[in-house]
């Protein structure tokens, strides 16, 4: 019942934020660089922050949380606050990064570090390097979670999708929190949209998964590619379209529409009909890690799987 009314405190938050936004005129407007053609009023991410950081603070209080686990989370705070003056001001990316680097930094103290990285063959316990390694992947979630909110229900699935698997492997309930914070979101962020997110929202969706994959990773080593496996419809994308732009020469702080999701879009395709493609994909790399006892073979099947919708959407519309 708890989590339930979690999602509707949510639903409400995000009526009540829309309205505010469309009496104060707080929409995105579109251009040639949006997928919408409609001026869309912004900051539903707010009604998620509250709803999460309310209710795992529940959790700790009620001690249903691990306390390192809770307060690196809590430190996205600081994440979601300054994306949503962000929203606003635009403010400058050194300050974005900056401000990045500090809470990764911070939140992995907290943690006590990436203890270890197992790579099949052989393990990496270099307390320097797994921790660089994974400063370097906080930022990294963070940033590519905001590249993927682009289209109605796309970065809301996503997250979703990972709370609800992230329940089923793990058993934690602050995975069942997630859900729901996001899931009263998603209602009105459906095509078609009645609000979008924001950096705010999509900012703090991406840290709170590379926080998970840390705590996790500490837990059993193994982990590690099991979040790696549910996250690649994600992180695939955004890597992949990051490494073709450097290639091709691009300024890689421009904005962009080269992800694969918004080529599918450019192809015609509906963005429900992108989110339901995607959300038969997650099912099926769900399946992979759950069915396949091996998870480095479950990786090499999820890399292959990905790779063959890449060029699937490359045929459709190319990479130019």
């Amino acid at each position: 019942m708890f989590y339930v009314v979690l999602a509707f405190i949510s639903f409400i938050l995000t009526f009540l934020i829309k309205n505010y936004a469309v009496k104060k005129s707080l929409v995105d407007i579109p251009n040639d660089r949006s997928s919408h053609s409609i001026a869309t009023p912004y900051g539903g991410g707010i009604a998620v922050g509250i709803t999460w950081f309310a209710g795992i603070s529940y959790l700790f209080f009620k001690h249903n949380i691990d306390s390192s686990l809770y307060f690196a989370l809590m430190t996205g705070i600081v994440i979601f606050v300054v994306s949503y003056f962000d929203d606003i001001y635009n403010l400058s990316p050194k300050i974005r990064l900056l401000t990045q680097f500090i809470v990764a930094g911070t939140s992995l103290y907290i943690l006590g570090g990436l203890c270890k990285i197992n790579l099949y063959y052989f393990t990496i316990t270099n307390q320097i390097f797994t921790n660089v390694f994974a400063l370097f992947m906080i930022v990294w979630f963070i940033n590519l979670y905001n590249f993927l909110d682009g289209i109605d229900g796309y970065a809301g699935s996503e997250a979703v999708f990972l709370g609800i698997a992230g329940f089923l492997l793990f058993g934690g309930n602050y995975f069942l929190v997630f859900t729901a914070a996001v899931l009263g979101f998603l209602v009105w962020n459906w095509h078609k949209a009645k609000i979008f997110m924001g950096d705010a929202g999509s900012t703090l969706l991406g840290y709170n998964i590379a926080i998970f994959m840390i705590y996790s990773t500490n837990l059993q080593a193994k982990n590690f590619w099991i979040w790696v496996v549910l996250f690649g419809l994600f992180w695939f994308d955004a890597t992949l379209t990051l490494y073709r732009r450097y290639k091709n020469g691009e300024k890689l702080s421009l904005a962009h529409k080269k992800h694969a999701y918004q080529r599918l879009t450019q192809s015609r395709w509906s963005h429900s009909k992108v989110v339901v493609f995607a959300s038969f994909v997650n099912i099926l790399l769900f399946c992979l890690v759950y069915f396949i006892p091996n998870i480095f073979i479950s990786f090499f099947i999820s890399l292959i799987i990905l790779y063959i919708i890449v060029r699937y959407i490359d045929n459709k519309k190319g990479f130019a």
